[in-house]
């Protein structure tokens, strides 16, 4: 069976593929716009070049230079001095990636996301003893334990964790049912 392409790889390609600039191309541009904000930057590559949202993104970082970051080196500051939580964010992970072989796990700075053709799903160590699954469950009605975020949210619902054990089959089961609507 041949090895599956690197996504990362993939998108830069098509970005030359579409666009006719390389990856280094529109980062330099982005650099020479005096734009220093991430946001900023994302806006004016919407708005001005008519990029999407996952182009511009990978763009800022490139421009940055967050790009060259392992994935390892962003879990670890993660979870440094919450070491604790560890555990939970690998059950999620181990669930998450036994889904389906189409799950993409991308970890950021603060967070981790989970996708397959959209983001299903996200986990942010948000104190020393407490990870939040962010959930993209829309038109499910929150609960005692799956609680809805405000409108406009990156995931409509989030859950609160603390230890490996609250990744239960009530929380695998609204992990899949976010899978399948992704």
């Amino acid at each position: 069976m041949p090895d599956k392409p690197d996504p990362m790889e993939t998108m830069k390609a098509n970005l030359l593929k579409t666009t006719g600039k390389s990856l280094d191309q529109w980062a330099a541009l982005v650099k020479s716009s005096g734009l220093a904000k991430h946001g900023d930057q994302m806006t004016w590559l919407k708005e001005t070049h008519g990029l999407g949202h996952g182009y511009a993104n990978l763009i800022c970082h490139s421009a940055k230079g967050s790009l060259d970051v392992a994935d390892s080196d962003l879990l670890s500051g993660q979870f440094a001095g919450k070491e604790a939580l560890r555990p939970v964010y690998d059950a999620i992970e181990a669930f998450a990636k036994g889904l389906g072989s189409d799950v993409e796990v991308s970890p950021k700075k603060t967070s981790v996301a989970f996708r397959r053709s959209k983001n299903f799903a996200v986990t942010t160590p948000a104190s020393k003893t407490r990870l939040d699954l962010g959930l993209n469950l829309k038109d499910l009605p929150g609960t005692d334990r799956l609680l809805p975020e405000k409108p406009g949210s990156m995931c409509t619902h989030k859950v609160k964790l603390e230890s490996a054990k609250d990744v239960d089959a009530e929380v695998k089961a609204w992990l899949k049912a976010a899978y399948q609507k992704a």
